[in-house]
């Protein structure tokens, strides 16, 4: 009974992406534009199979990278949401500053970063935090903020410390929202792995995009566009089941 409720949940956007395959083809079959500008969904499949073992190398190399930045990016998303809720100075100081700094493209720093750090990888991970980041502190703080105040006002009359009231109250009570912001990160970890590539590097998903754009193989691009699509969807996936587990008591969130 379980299986068959997960199967209809999953099966109306499955429907809708084999129509548009369908139609994809069709267009393709008729004429309407010229393969190389659209490959057919059959020419982009054998293009796969064509380049699986190569692929499957850039593929693991953006992998790493991704979960990489994505580990080091939360990370310091969570540590900052923490200081700045947990000091009024600091969060009147610099959340100011933690939005107003979205409005600078993280993308044009990328020419910035390897003149000053070379095309090693310290500046792609530089980049690839710099977008994780954002999502986990604002999503972090904004669910530490609403916590119940009936609970704090509660844990004040037990006599319970700062330290004792975020851990055992503030803290949990923001793993929903805490969540919500990793999965957010998640599924921009693999686009922002994959320009942080363009920056310079010798493998992966970037690397061989650009290449098969200098090359014109267009059916090749498609292939790298859908690996992408499906690896942001395994992160996503990734942070849905580790809040299954550690948000037992919510388990309906995601």
């Amino acid at each position: 009974m379980k299986l068959l409720r997960r199967w209809a949940n999953y099966s109306p956007p499955l429907a809708v992406v084999l129509l548009l395959i369908v139609g994809w083809q069709i267009v393709v079959w008729a004429g309407s534009l010229p393969g190389y500008l659209l490959p057919s969904p059959v020419a982009v499949w054998q293009a796969f199979i064509d380049e699986l073992s190569i692929l499957m190398k850039h593929t693991l190399a953006t992998l790493q990278l991704t979960i990489l930045g994505f580990i080091l990016g939360s990370g310091f998303g969570f540590i900052t949401a923490f200081f700045l809720h947990l000091s009024r100075f600091l969060r009147t100081a610099l959340a100011p500053l933690l939005i107003l700094s979205q409005n600078v493209p993280i993308v044009v720093l990328a020419p910035l970063l390897v003149v000053w750090y070379g095309f090693g990888m310290l500046p792609k991970l530089i980049l690839l935090v710099l977008i994780c980041f954002f999502p986990v502190a604002i999503a972090t703080l904004d669910g530490l903020s609403r916590t119940d105040r009936n609970m704090l006002a509660y844990m004040r009359m037990t006599g319970a410390s700062r330290w004792q009231t975020f851990r055992r109250l503030e803290l949990p009570w923001s793993l929903p929202a805490m969540f919500s912001g990793l999965k957010v990160s998640a599924t921009y970890s693999v686009l922002g792995a994959v320009i942080a590539e363009w920056v310079g590097a010798e493998r992966g998903l970037g690397v061989y995009l650009m290449l098969k754009k200098s090359g014109f193989q267009v059916d090749h691009m498609f292939v790298v566009i859908v690996v992408i699509a499906i690896l942001s969807q395994f992160m996503y996936a990734l942070v849905a089941l580790i809040q299954h587990w550690v948000v037992r008591w919510n388990n309906n969130f995601s």
